[in-house]
């Protein structure tokens, strides 16, 4: 198993069946993913981040409104600015989107989408896609190991202290505050302290408290 819960094997089926690149978002909440992972080509996102085309793509619309498997070419009819079109240019030619949900997990939702060059995705690649994908989601990854008082830190965040006033509270230095944070970013394998909260408070780790 690898980091993330990701495995080679997972990883060697997605590269063979996405050539071209992949992007896959797990279990992503209200802003964050627990983890991403993706292969498209560097000029095509960054293409994709400074033109904001985002806010233009159909297979993101899409993966925010349904749960199931898509291909780009049905999407075509709701692109008006061409966002598919421009992809081609970067031998992103044919694609998949898929979106994975729970029920009991309203919110929560797993998506990626999948490029090839060659040709279009078959039905089997398409059901192959969405079961690594659900899998993925149903997977508890990440090993939680927070301390007491890497825990306690991250609730008085939460709780919208700043760190000299938790260092006050704790009676303790803000740099031995600033490293319980970085231990349970590093723990929780978050980019920032505001996604570590976000990521604990889904496990609910602040129950424990």
């Amino acid at each position: 198993m690898s980091q993330n819960g990701v495995t080679q094997s997972d990883k060697a089926m997605l590269e063979l069946l996405a050539p071209a690149g992949f992007h896959v978002a797990v279990r992503v909440g209200f802003a964050f993913p627990e983890y991403e992972w993706n292969t498209l080509p560097l000029a095509w996102v960054h293409l994709y981040t400074r033109d904001a085309l985002m806010l233009h793509d159909p297979v993101t619309r899409w993966v925010y409104e349904n749960v199931g498997q898509v291909k780009w070419s049905e999407l075509v009819a709701d692109d008006p600015k061409g966002v598919l079109a421009l992809a081609s240019t970067y031998d992103l030619r044919f694609g998949a989107a898929v979106c994975v949900m729970n029920e009991d997990e309203p919110g929560i939702r797993t998506y990626g989408t999948f490029a090839r060059d060659d040709r279009d995705f078959t039905a089997d690649e398409m059901k192959a896609l969405y079961d690594c994908l659900r899998d993925l989601h149903q997977t508890e990854s990440i090993d939680i190991a927070l301390t007491s008082a890497e825990l306690e830190t991250l609730v008085m965040i939460r709780d919208g202290l700043l760190t000299k006033e938790i260092a006050y509270e704790l009676s303790i230095s803000e740099n031995a505050v600033k490293q319980r944070l970085r231990n349970a970013k590093t723990k929780l394998q978050a980019r920032t302290t505001t996604h570590a909260v976000a990521l604990a408070e889904r496990r609910g780790l602040f129950r424990m408290t």
